[in-house]
C-alpha cells in the first residue's frame, strides 16, 4: 500500500544506527525532551480559578446529546466526572432565586437523560446488569461489550448520585441491578476484591454472541405470550444489528409496557409481570453459552474506586442491599491493608501475585476509599492509613517545585526506553488522577484541619489551571476538585443514642441531599474521642452527645445544630453559603 515493509524499517534504522549515530542520538534526544515537557505540562501553570468550571459546564453542554443523551457523537463513551459535576453545578443552584434555578434545570435533564438513555441502550446488559465499555453509535445501541471494572464502578456512582438528586425509581433500580452482577461475576465474595474486567467475545469468531439473540434463541426460552412481548420490548426481529450475524439482536428498550399494552391490548400489569419473568427465564437461557473471560486480576485503583462506590450505596440505599455493600467494600479494604499495603511504600498495584510498585493511581484512589471507611465506621485505622498514603504520595509522587504529581514514585525503578515520569492529568479513560489526589487533598484538610493539605491542593491545581479549559468535558475531574476546593466539603456530625428515631431521621437527610465530597460522620454518647480526627476532636466536645443533633460544616463555619431533619435537607442542598437566606 505505498508503505515500506517490516524488514525494510529495521535494515533502515540498523543502517542509520551505525552510520550516523550521532544524528540519530541527537534527534532521539529532541524527541525524548519534547515528550518529557509534554508529559509534565511545561507551561501549564497558572493562578488557580474557580471559573474553570463555568468553562467545562458551557463545553460539556455544548457536546451533549438532546436526543440520545451523552456527549459527543459515535462511538459514544460514559463521562461519569462530567455527570457528577453537572449534578453538584445544578445542586448548588437551590439557594439561588427561582429564576435562576429555572435556567439550570438543564443540567439537571441533562445528567437524567444522559443516564437514562445509557440503561435502556445495548450499551447496558438488559438481563444480568452492568455496563460496556461504549457504544459504536450515537444511540447506545450496539456495544463494544467488554466489561470493565472502573467504568461500572464510576457509573454505579452516577445513578445513586442521580437517584439522590431526582428520586427517579429507574435511576435506583439500575444502580441495584449492578450490584447484581457486581457480586455474581466481578467480586470475590468469599475473600474481598474486585475482578479487573470481563471480556466482550470467547473467541476470535465471536462477536457478542453471549449477550445478543436470535429471535428464533428468543422464542425458543419463553412461551408465545412471553415472547411477543419482549420481541417488542427488545425489539427482537428476524434481522438484528450485529453485521458478522445479522441474525442477531442487541438488546434494548425499544418500548415501555404503556406502549406494549397499546400494540397488544394486554393490560398494563399483565405486561409488567410478563417481561420480570421473562428477563429470568432469558438469563437462565443465556448462562449455558460459551461465556467470556473474567479477567480476575484485583488492580488497587480499581479495588478502591468500587470499595468507595459500595461505601456512597451503604449511605444512599436502604436495608440489607445498603449494610451488603458496606460489609463487601470493608472486606475489601481490608485485603487491600494486608495484602498491598507497607508502612514505606504505600499501596502496590495489585492485590495477589508477585509484588509490584504501585502507582499514583493506586495511592489516590486509595486515600478515597480509606476516608469514605473512616466515615463509614469511625475505625482510627482506616484514618490512620489514609494519613499516612497521603503523606507518602505528597513526598513519593509529589513536585515540591512545578506542583501536581507524578505517575511514578521519585525512586522508581528505570523502566529502560523513554523513561518519562508523566503528570496524568486527562480523564481517560478513569479519572485523572492529579484531579483526584486534588480532591483527597482537599478531604484531608476537611477532616485534619492541616494546612499542608490544602496548600498541595492549591498547587496542584494551579500546575494544570493554564490548559484545565480547554480540556472541557476530559478533565472533568478537574472541575470536581475545583469546586471542592472553592466552596470547601460539607462536614455533618450527627450526634444521640444509637437507636434514637430523631438521630436516625436525620441521618437519612444527611444522606438523602448528594452534595459531592460531603462527608456524614454518625456519633454516640459511647464513641470513643480516639476515634475522631483531628479537626473533630475539637468540635465534638463542645456538642450535647445525649442529644439528637445534627451540625453541619463547611471550611471553618459552621451552622447552628439542628434536630430537625427537613431543616437539615435544606441546609444540605443550599450549603454554608446560602444558609443565611433560609
Amino acid at each position: 500500500m505505498g508503505r515500506p515493509g517490516f524488514r525494510r524499517v529495521l535494515l533502515a534504522v540498523a543502517d542509520s544506527y551505525r552510520n550516523k549515530r550521532a544524528e540519530l542520538e541527537r534527534a532521539a534526544n529532541s524527541l525524548s525532551e519534547a515528550v518529557a515537557q509534554a508529559e509534565v505540562f511545561t507551561g501549564a501553570r497558572a493562578e488557580f480559578d474557580v471559573g474553570v468550571v463555568e468553562a467545562q459546564i458551557k463545553s460539556i453542554t455544548q457536546l451533549f446529546d438532546i436526543k440520545n443523551g451523552g456527549f459527543g457523537r459515535a462511538p459514544k463513551f460514559p463521562h461519569a466526572s462530567a455527570v457528577d459535576l453537572i449534578l453538584e453545578r445544578y445542586q448548588q443552584t437551590v439557594g439561588r432565586s427561582a429564576a435562576a434555578r429555572e435556567e439550570d434545570k438543564h443540567l439537571l435533564a441533562m445528567a437524567e437523560t444522559t443516564l437514562e438513555k445509557m440503561a435502556r441502550g445495548g450499551v447496558y446488559d438488559q438481563l444480568a446488569g452492568g455496563f460496556h465499555r461504549y457504544s459504536v453509535d450515537e444511540r447506545w445501541l450496539v456495544p463494544h461489550f467488554e466489561k470493565m471494572s472502573y467504568d461500572n464502578s464510576e457509573l454505579f456512582r452516577n445513578y445513586l448520585h442521580a437517584w439522590q438528586a431526582t428520586q427517579n425509581p429507574f435511576l435506583r433500580e439500575t444502580a441495584e441491578s449492578i450490584i447484581g452482577w457486581v457480586n455474581e461475576v466481578l467480586s470475590d465474595q468469599g475473600n474481598g476484591g474486585f475482578f479487573a474486567s470481563q471480556d466482550a467475545d470467547y473467541s476470535l469468531d465471536d462477536d457478542g454472541d453471549y449477550f445478543t439473540w436470535t429471535l428464533e434463541e428468543l422464542r425458543s426460552a419463553l412461551l408465545p405470550e412471553e415472547a411477543r412481548v419482549m420481541e417488542l420490548y427488545y425489539d427482537v426481529e428476524s434481522h438484528g444489528e450485529m453485521h458478522h450475524n445479522p441474525a442477531k439482536n442487541v438488546l434494548w428498550i425499544a418500548r415501555d409496557a404503556a406502549g406494549i399494552v397499546e400494540q397488544l391490548g394486554f393490560d398494563e400489569f399483565t405486561v409488567r409481570l410478563t417481561i420480570a419473568r421473562a428477563k429470568g427465564k432469558m438469563l437462565a437461557a443465556r448462562k449455558p453459552r460459551p461465556t467470556p473471560f473474567v479477567d480476575k486480576t484485583m488492580y488497587v485503583s480499581w479495588n478502591a474506586m468500587f470499595v468507595s462506590a459500595y461505601c456512597d450505596a451503604a449511605r444512599v440505599l436502604t436495608g440489607s442491599l445498603g449494610a451488603n455493600c458496606r460489609t463487601f467494600a470493608l472486606k475489601t479494604l481490608d485485603r487491600m491493608l494486608r495484602e498491598a499495603w507497607s508502612e514505606s511504600r504505600g499501596f502496590g498495584h495489585r492485590i495477589g501475585g508477585p509484588s509490584l510498585e504501585g502507582s499514583l493511581d493506586d495511592q489516590v484512589f486509595s486515600v478515597l476509599a480509606l476516608l469514605d471507611a473512616y466515615e463509614s465506621t469511625l475505625d482510627p485505622r482506616y484514618f490512620e492509613t489514609a494519613l499516612r498514603t497521603m503523606d507518602l504520595a505528597v513526598e513519593r509522587y509529589g513536585d515540591a517545585v512545578g506542583g501536581g504529581f507524578f505517575d511514578r514514585p521519585s525512586d522508581a525503578a528505570p523502566m529502560g526506553g523513554l523513561d518519562v515520569r508523566r503528570k496524568p492529568f486527562q480523564d481517560s479513560p478513569t479519572p485523572g488522577a492529579n484531579s483526584v489526589a486534588a480532591i483527597a487533598l482537599i478531604r484531608m484538610h476537611a477532616f485534619t484541619g492541616d494546612d499542608r493539605y490544602r496548600a498541595f491542593a492549591q498547587k496542584t491545581l494551579e500546575a494544570f489551571a493554564g490548559i484545565a479549559p480547554q480540556y472541557g468535558l476530559f478533565a472533568a475531574t478537574y472541575g470536581l476538585a475545583a469546586t471542592l476546593f472553592a466552596h470547601h466539603p460539607l462536614q455533618v456530625v450527627i450526634t444521640g443514642p444509637a437507636n434514637d428515631p430523631t438521630a436516625q431521621a436525620l441521618e437519612s437527610a444527611a444522606h438523602r441531599v448528594f452534595r459531592f465530597g460531603k462527608s456524614v460522620l454518625r456519633v454516640t454518647p459511647e464513641t470513643p474521642q480516639l476515634q475522631l480526627a483531628g479537626a473533630l476532636k475539637e468540635t465534638l466536645p463542645h456538642l450535647p452527645m445525649e442529644k439528637p443533633l445534627a451540625l453541619v460544616c463547611s471550611g471553618n463555619t459552621c451552622l447552628p445544630p439542628t434536630s430537625d431533619p427537613a431543616q437539615l435537607t435544606a441546609l444540605l442542598e443550599n450549603g454554608i453559603a446560602g444558609a443565611a437566606t433560609l
